[in-house]
């Protein structure tokens, strides 16, 4: 089965709780060149806040998905192409595994063909992500590439999303965990804030997630980061 993000080399991600930066507007926003935006943050975030971010980009050709970080903060809109949801496979507390998945399943009326699943290894003790979901970030490259191949092979997961959130990860581990899978997409997020960045990840990772960059330094840094996988992918 051919899934949109096998088509992906870059990836958006909007924090609905931070604003854009400087007079960046979100007509700027979708046309940096990404190939997909992705709406979601860890902290402080709300349905009412996710609505306003779909409704300001539903304009615009670019797909759009939710990342919800817990049931609380779904919306069911029209212009959403599907709705991604993290399970954290390195968490301490098994409520990031299939805890919050428990409840996200009684939602009425959930649309299953536009739910997709990502298969996250968060590798960044000081970051959020970690802290909240208590993950296990002391893995050597191997054990993020045995995560990767479970996650593939024994969960079915088809996004596998080696998250080092506000840092710029190893490539070695992240090049590790592209390696143990065969048909699974590897997403790469953390710390990507320019052309080289995202050239080095892009040559790793079949997708590269920014997003602090878009609120802290705004769109053109963005489109730095398009080129850069974009030029790693060509080669």
């Amino acid at each position: 089965m051919h899934n949109p993000w096998d088509d992906w080399d870059h990836v958006l991600k909007v924090d609905p709780d931070k604003e854009l930066y400087g007079d960046d507007t979100f007509e700027d926003v979708c046309r940096t060149g990404t190939d997909a935006i992705e709406i979601g943050g860890t902290l402080d975030v709300t349905a009412d806040k996710m609505s306003r971010v779909v409704e300001a980009a539903a304009e615009y050709d670019v797909p759009l998905y939710q990342e919800p970080s817990n049931p609380g903060v779904v919306i069911d809109s029209p212009h959403l192409d599907g709705y991604l949801i993290p399970t954290v496979f390195n968490a301490g507390d098994p409520f990031w595994v299939t805890g919050a998945h428990k409840e996200w399943v009684r939602i009425d009326d959930l649309d299953w063909r536009r739910t997709h699943t990502e298969a996250y290894i968060v590798l960044n003790p000081e970051a959020s992500v970690a802290q909240l979901t208590e993950a296990d970030c002391d893995l050597a490259a191997d054990d993020v590439a045995a995560y990767a191949k479970v996650a593939e092979r024994m969960f079915g997961q088809e996004i596998v999303y080696v998250e080092y959130s506000g840092t710029f990860g190893d490539t070695e581990t992240v090049a590790a965990a592209r390696d143990a899978l065969d048909d699974a997409c590897l997403f790469y997020g953390g710390g990507v804030r320019d052309y080289d960045a995202a050239y080095e990840m892009g040559k790793h990772s079949d997708v590269v997630v920014v997003g602090d960059l878009l609120h802290d330094d705004g769109v053109d840094a963005v489109r730095e980061t398009v080129e850069g996988v974009k030029d790693a992918h060509a080669e």
